[in-house]
Parts: C-alpha cells; sequence; structure tokens
C-alpha cells in the first residue's frame, strides 16, 4: 500500500470518527421539560438570536426538507398570538382561514400545549420585522405553544416550535414531531 493510499485511510478513519461525535443526540431542554430530537433531525446552527435550536427534517418525494424553529421565552397565549400566525396565510379562493386551519390542544406533565396547523400558501417571512415576504405555494406550518407551568398551575415560561415545509415534506414528519412534543417531562 503506497503512503498515500495509508494517509488517505487514517485520514478517513478519523473523519468518520469525528462525523459519529458530532451525531449525539440532541436534547432540547425548556425551562422544566426536555426530550431527545429523534436522529434523523440534523441539529443546525439557529438562523437568528430569536432561536434556540433549529432541525432540518429529511424532505419527503424529491421534496425540500422542512425546518423545525424552537423560540424560547416567548409570549404566552394563544387568542392574540393564533390569529397573528393565521393572518401570514393565504387561503385558496372560496375558502375562509378558519377553513384551512385546525387548533387543538393537550396536557403533558407540567404543561398545556396548544396547537394551530395550517396548510395553503403561506406569506413568509425570515424576521417578524421584515417587509419582504416570500409566498410560499402548498405549505404547511405547524405552529407549538408550549406554556409550562408550577406545581399551583401558574405559568413559568411559553415556548414557541414552528414545523414548516412542504406540505408533503410536513406531512411526513407530523405524527413523528406531534408524538415528540407528548414525549417532553
Amino acid at each position: 500500500m503506497s503512503r498515500l493510499s495509508c494517509l488517505l485511510l487514517v485520514a478517513g478513519f478519523f473523519g468518520f470518527g469525528l462525523v459519529r461525535a458530532d451525531e449525539k443526540p440532541v436534547v432540547v431542554k425548556l425551562a422544566k421539560l426536555s426530550a431527545t430530537a429523534p436522529a434523523d433531525w440534523k441539529n443546525e446552527k439557529p438562523a437568528n438570536r430569536l432561536r434556540t435550536y433549529q432541525f432540518k427534517l429529511p424532505g419527503a418525494k424529491d421534496h425540500p426538507a422542512a425546518e423545525l424553529a424552537i423560540y424560547n421565552e416567548s409570549r404566552p397565549g394563544t387568542e392574540k398570538t393564533f390569529p397573528g400566525w393565521k393572518a401570514t396565510f393565504i387561503p385558496p379562493e372560496g375558502k375562509t382561514i378558519d377553513e384551512i386551519s385546525k387548533t387543538y390542544k393537550w396536557e403533558v406533565p407540567g404543561a398545556t400545549v396548544n396547537v394551530l396547523d395550517i396548510t395553503g400558501t403561506w406569506k413568509y417571512k425570515e424576521r417578524p420585522l421584515d417587509k419582504k415576504e416570500k409566498l410560499l405555494d402548498d405549505w404547511r406550518v405547524i405552529w407549538v405553544i408550549i406554556e409550562e407551568k408550577d406545581a399551583k398551575g401558574e405559568l413559568i415560561e411559553a415556548h414557541h416550535f414552528r414545523l414548516s415545509g412542504p406540505s408533503v415534506t410536513v406531512d411526513a414528519h407530523a405524527k413523528a414531531f406531534e408524538k415528540w412534543v407528548k414525549s417532553l417531562k
């Protein structure tokens, strides 16, 4: 074996070791709750300082990947937040925003989970105050507000999760995402 082949073999061996070390499971930590992210979610550096965690979820059927952004220390309450998020979608002709969106909630130990799920044309902005928006057709966004509570039932902190991407990609991950949110302990 040539010297170059040996060097490439050694470099490849150590390179694989580094990749494996980077693949440690990511534990998403909120105030009191936490859950380990699924192995197929690629942990990324958050795109901005508002985000605490950011993941790419594999694309489905030759479609782009989905993104999961997690924001801690967010405003609680669905009464003001959900209508604003609904307003970022354009319903198809003949439909209302309420016809293309679903809301529901459930409890996990120590928190209430509120969900808004919309599929349609999303008027996406990189940051909330940006003037420039991009229209994303056939997009699905699942917003989650997790309101953590203390033993007395008082709000400790609210967290926002946003799973977004082409509807076919988000459809492929929706059940696993819900299962993961329900695994918070």
